[in-house]
């Protein structure tokens, strides 16, 4: 019988997590026929099939799914061990993977992790830009970045950056030929930018004065999916934009944009890092957070 290789059962566990040969691999960075072969090994040595594979999709037998059940967490106290070990070094190491929606990477997490990747020459940071709430602890990350109400209640949760305030913009061409919006509902009439998450629903936007609220679903010919594109029309005098103030700073400040009803701009909660509260989080991971917990962010506005 051939030996067993430990990294074969972390393929397989990987495999199953991202439903196929190709995402696993792009995410271990060889090829997918190095996994297959490595698939095929296993299956050879244990003497039995443990995945089903199709032309479109990848899902593990039965024996597989069994296999699953006590390898998960069988590799999490493994990873574990090793994060402990990792302690005894002079400087942590290893790979921190984070999912984020484009906004908090685009303004905090590339700013904070490129300065961090500086005091820790060993760490390693892979973070994937993703709008989708997922559990991060199935898709094999480290943490995640959300709005406190989306998190899950097993685990923990920190600040990340400073409060967060959205912008509604135009340019001045755009005002000179349609004039300019004195209070929410004036958007009605207006040519509007919209945005449609991937879920597909149209984003809302919300104002506040005071005691009162108003949602608007803004109407307009040009629907975009991220916020770059959204400044981007409104910088060519498409429309009336929304997006977080941090994205239109630059262009605020040297007159390419104009901000609108400042006053209705509501301050929302900043974005929150989380992590799973039922492990211990690596060295890399814990000398990631008191990075950031004293990180010096950039002022708002």
């Amino acid at each position: 019988m051939t030996p067993l290789r430990l990294d074969s059962f972390d393929v397989f566990v990987a495999i199953v997590r991202h439903g196929g040969f190709r995402t696993a691999a792009l995410e271990r960075g060889v090829s997918s026929s190095a996994l297959s072969q490595t698939m095929n090994n296993l299956e050879e040595t244990l003497g039995i099939r443990l995945l089903n594979r199709t032309t479109r999709s990848v899902s593990p037998t039965e024996a597989g799914q069994r296999l699953l059940e006590r390898l998960a967490p069988a590799l999490s106290d493994i990873r574990l061990a090793i994060a402990e070990v990792d302690e005894l070094r002079e400087s942590p190491s290893g790979t921190l993977r984070i999912n984020a929606p484009a906004p908090a990477v685009d303004h905090l997490l590339c700013p904070l992790a490129f300065d961090f990747m500086n005091a820790y020459p060993q760490v390693n940071i892979e973070i994937i830009s993703d709008a989708a709430v997922i559990d991060i602890v199935e898709h094999g990350f480290d943490a995640g970045v959300r709005f406190g109400k989306q998190l899950a209640r097993d685990m923990i949760a920190l600040p990340l950056g400073p409060a967060l305030r959205y912008a509604i913009v135009a340019s001045p061409d755009y005002l000179a030929k349609h004039g300019q919006p004195q209070v929410p509902r004036d958007l009605v009439d207006h040519e509007c930018i919209k945005r449609r998450f991937p879920g597909g629903t149209l984003v809302t936007w919300q104002f506040v004065d005071g005691d009162e609220r108003i949602d608007i679903t803004p109407g307009g010919r040009l629907t975009v999916s991220t916020a770059h594109n959204e400044l981007q029309a409104a910088l060519a005098s498409r429309g009336i934009a929304h997006v977080l103030e941090d994205y239109a700073k630059s262009a605020l400040l040297d007159g390419r944009l104009v901000e609108l009803l400042p006053d209705w701009s509501p301050v929302l909660p900043s974005w929150f890092l989380y992590y799973p509260n039922r492990r211990l989080p690596s060295a890399a991971m814990r000398a990631f957070l008191d990075y950031m917990g004293q990180y010096r962010w950039p002022a708002s506005g």
